[in-house]
């Protein structure tokens, strides 16, 4: 629900804040006074075009927020997606800036979001109809949609997309069994010789950093073989002056006298574990100097043959021994698929068949589903379309079957190919909708179809604009009347010049027009009770406005308490 509208430098409005009827508001005023302005500001809102041209002469930028409450599960849906959620009162505000560069800023709720999610979200929170259009039924996938809001269909929905999904992800997999198959011997020889090439090489985790390690070792082996060399003679290698040999013969000698100075065993104990905490060393050093026994430039030239052979592997196959392991692994399963590949087709055969028959019988229950609300649908709009000053018309919904061959053609709708009807006079052969109604007729049309859906469901804010032109005003009564009851259960926001659809309004809004500063600017602003009688006044009558004119009016106000206490009952 559109609660309230806020405008800024668009066009001929300068500054508007525009508070709406939860209900039904109408919107009237001359023409030229700014009331299609503010429809292109609201559909700023649902990412229409930012045309600088909308700018106010003058200004260098210009800004349009729209507050929502009572979001439906759809748009929740898309803007959860994004990362943006109502606050804590519900409402989501969405504000779009256009600049003279012809660039946009979006925000929801203070968050900065693509044109994408906008115009995404936007037709579960506005639908508009005017003089014209095909209405939000011209595409298949919207007729679609309608027949299962009407029908209940979600959770069919749900499971029948689940099932598509999975038969659309074994077709890949048959696509790309055969994409391997085409390609055959050539990628095969390929493949082969990338595995014997890695294979031979003998590869293992963590070689490459040991390799490194020795490397270095050896490059130092002069170095590292004095100087520990030294260290393991000093510590043990020496018989009689290593360290070894000291600590045990002083470790003796406490013992010898630790009967008349009893602490000198403890001193002897801590000797000894000196003791071999130095054999330990001494053992670990020596056997560093141990590696070192081989010619040192022979093992030298095996590393660095070894390090250029990985290397030649890393450039071709990854940048790390881990990665190369990784592409082996990829490779030998692609060759297997190859190898394989007759049989992995029939058993893709074998899956596809058994998903596209569980597809097609959760289908053919969406089919007998929409078939059933097309019937009911078509019934209720004709009856609709009667009340509408329209006996004749003839209005029919057709739910046929997509097909390939012997096959369903099935997509992620299921396999109907919807279509509306339509002729307006007896006698003349029905045409689909879109092709055969004028803008008077369509307008009517959309608006009895709105009512039978709203009739299943809440219908979010709908916009009508001058759909009353080229009726009567008998004719736009009960187009107003319907409004009115359409209204009880979806937000109805109507720009008219139809004082027989204005007078029934619970909100009536006046946009006028005025020079100010040598610009001119467009106001809004809400009508009691005398300033809906003048102006219904002025929209009855002609230059002067006479008293039968304003009885008439009253008249329309007065009668508008009954038809709105029979549409609160309903």
């Amino acid at each position: 629900m559109l609660q309230s509208l806020h405008i800024e430098n668009i066009a001929v409005i300068k500054c508007a804040d525009i508070d709406f009827d939860p209900r039904f508001t109408a919107l009237t005023g001359e023409t030229g006074a700014g009331k299609s302005v503010m429809l292109d500001s609201i559909l700023l809102l649902l990412g229409g075009k930012a045309d600088r041209e909308l700018i106010r002469t003058g200004e260098t930028g210009a800004m349009v927020s729209g507050l929502f409450g009572s979001i439906g599960e759809d748009a929740l849906k898309i803007l959860s997606a994004a990362g943006v959620y109502p606050d804590e009162d519900g409402n989501i505000l969405i504000q779009r800036n256009i600049g003279t560069d012809g660039r946009s800023a979006i925000r929801i709720n203070g968050r900065g979001v693509t044109l994408s999610v906008l115009r995404a979200a936007s037709p579960a929170l506005i639908t508009m109809h005017g003089q014209g259009d095909n209405g939000e039924y011209s595409d298949r996938g919207a007729k679609v949609a309608l027949l299962d809001r009407y029908a209940g269909c979600a959770a069919l929905l749900s499971d029948y997309a689940e099932a598509y999904s999975a038969l659309e992800g074994c077709r890949k997999e048959i696509k790309e069994n055969e994409r391997r198959r085409s390609e055959g011997e050539r990628l095969r020889e390929i493949l082969a010789y990338q595995l014997k090439d890695i294979d031979s090489a003998g590869l293992t985790d963590g070689e490459l950093e040991e390799l490194i390690d020795r490397k270095a070792k050896i490059k130092n082996s002069e170095r590292i073989i004095k100087n520990a060399g030294f260290v393991y003679k000093a510590l043990r290698g020496s018989e009689k002056g290593s360290v070894a040999f000291l600590l045990d013969r002083s470790a003796q000698a406490l013992k010898q006298i630790s009967d008349v100075i009893p602490d000198f065993a403890a001193y002897a104990e801590r000797l000894t574990d000196f003791l071999y905490r130095t054999e330990d060393i001494a053992e670990s050093v020596y056997d560093v100097i141990s590696e070192f026994d081989a010619d040192p430039e022979e093992t030298l030239n095996e590393i660095e043959a070894r390090l250029d052979r990985i290397t030649k592997l890393q450039r071709k196959y990854g940048a790390t021994i881990a990665d190369i392991l990784a592409f082996r692994e990829k490779i030998a399963a692609e060759l297997q698929g190859i190898e394989n590949s007759d049989e992995i087709a029939a058993e893709l055969t074998k899956r596809e068949e058994e998903l596209y028959i569980k597809a097609v019988a959760l289908a053919d229950r969406l089919h007998e589903a929409r078939l059933s609300a097309a019937r009911e649908i078509g019934e209720r709009v004709k009856d609709s379309l009667g009340y509408l000053d329209m006996p004749k018309a003839t209005f029919y919904v057709t739910v046929s079957e997509r097909r390939d061959g012997r096959k369903y053609s099935l997509d992620r709708l299921g396999y109907d190919e919807p279509e509306f009807f339509f002729s307006a006079n007896a006698g003349a052969d029905p045409a689909p909708l879109s092709k055969t109604a004028s803008g008077g007729e369509m307008s009517r049309v959309m608006l009895a179809l709105r009512s039978v859906i709203a009739d299943s469901e809440g219908a979010g804010t709908l916009i009508f604009d001058e759909i009353d032109a080229g009726v009567s005003g008998k004719t736009a009564r009960k187009i107003g009347i319907r409004m009115l009851a359409l209204s009880r259960t979806s937000q109805v926001i109507c720009v008219t010049h139809s004082a027989q659809i204005a007078s029934l309004a619970d909100l009536h809004l006046l946009i006028t027009k005025a020079d100010v500063g040598g610009k001119t600017e467009t106001s809004v602003r809400a009508l009691d009770d005398e300033g809906r009688i003048a102006e219904l006044s002025r929209v009855l009558g002609g230059i002067k406005v006479t008293d039968s004119q304003r009885a008439a009016a009253v008249d329309m106000l007065l009668e508008r308490e009954e038809y709105r206490k029979a549409a609160d009952k309903e």
